[in-house]
């Protein structure tokens, strides 16, 4: 895959990606951002700006927790809203990812008609 395709498709899932994690379990920014890099290849520096953009949404809620190896945690958890966008995306991605796959899977071969273009065939 090219590299501009991947770019434009982890753009295209990140919000969504976000919004399942956080429907497994609440989660900090870092371990979010570490769990894409690791599924997707997602980078860290995309996630701090969407974290706020969903929070600003009310897609989540955050708060603090205290750590054992540093300072207090800003925790994300989804809201009714966010598990209600999520259903949404969730849906309209399986749509869309089907359709995909069928005109991937399509090896019928084209109708073979000629399409005259300036008086030529």
């Amino acid at each position: 895959m090219t590299e501009p395709l991947q770019v434009q498709l982890r753009k295209g899932v990140l919000e969504m990606c976000v919004l399942a994690l956080l429907a497994r379990r609440a989660g900090y920014a870092y371990d979010i951002a570490s769990r894409l890099a690791h599924d997707i290849g997602m980078g860290e520096g995309t996630i701090y700006p969407l974290m706020r953009r969903l929070q600003n949404d009310g897609l989540v809620t955050s708060y603090l927790e205290e750590s054992s190896s540093g300072p207090p945690r800003k925790y994300y958890q989804l809201t009714r809203a966010g598990r209600a966008s999520l259903a949404e995306q969730k849906t309209e991605w399986n749509a869309f990812a089907g359709s995909v796959a069928k005109v991937l899977a399509d090896d019928r071969p084209a109708a073979a008609s000629a399409k005259i273009v300036g008086g030529v065939t």
